[in-house]
């Protein structure tokens, strides 16, 4: 005859073991709840950090894009610009970054003053967009002209750089922020 084994057990220790268990799980839920409200502001601040400091490098980008326009420095834009930045023009056409560069090389070079009247940043992981009003000073005919355009720059963080890889500005015609 086989032997058949059976276990008595205490309702009272399974009972008891049921409610330690119990116990311990809510303990370790406490304890992730309180690791995860400690942790949270340190990623929130790190996140916070690298927003604020791409935010400052692409507004001083933008600034010395400003500049080599100005003084026509190919150089310095081509280091800013993508090779595979694409351009739209006032009139809706678009420019590749060497058409572009060809541009600036050949202007007349007369504009007196390139600069932003309104600049914001926003940073999306390794994207930001720069949005913002340009004034533009220039004589012609022997006049001081200024026009002004909106524009909006789409940046990438490519190995550890900001670069821009799509520009579109559009004249002001009427006199809006």
């Amino acid at each position: 005859m086989k032997s058949i084994r059976c276990w008595i057990v205490d309702r009272s220790v399974v009972e008891r073991w049921v409610v330690d268990r119990w116990i311990a799980t809510r303990w370790i839920a406490a304890l992730s709840i309180v690791t995860l409200w400690t942790l949270a502001p340190v990623v929130l601040v790190h996140a916070q950090d690298y927003d604020a400091a791409a935010r400052d490098q692409v507004i001083a980008l933008e600034k010395a894009w400003n500049q080599a326009y100005k003084a026509g420095d190919t150089k310095a834009l081509s280091a800013i610009l993508d090779n595979s930045l694409v351009l739209v023009e006032d009139d809706g056409s678009l420019k590749t970054k060497s058409e572009f560069l060809a541009s600036v090389k050949s202007s007349s070079g007369n504009e007196e003053q390139v600069a932003p009247e309104s600049l914001t940043v926003r940073v999306f992981g390794k994207t930001a967009i720069a949005i913002g009003v340009i004034a533009v000073k220039a004589t012609k005919g022997g006049k001081s002209v200024v026009h002004r355009e909106r524009f909006i720059d789409t940046w990438i963080n490519k190995d550890g750089s900001w670069i821009c890889i799509a520009t579109d500005a559009t004249p002001m015609t009427h006199g809006g922020s």
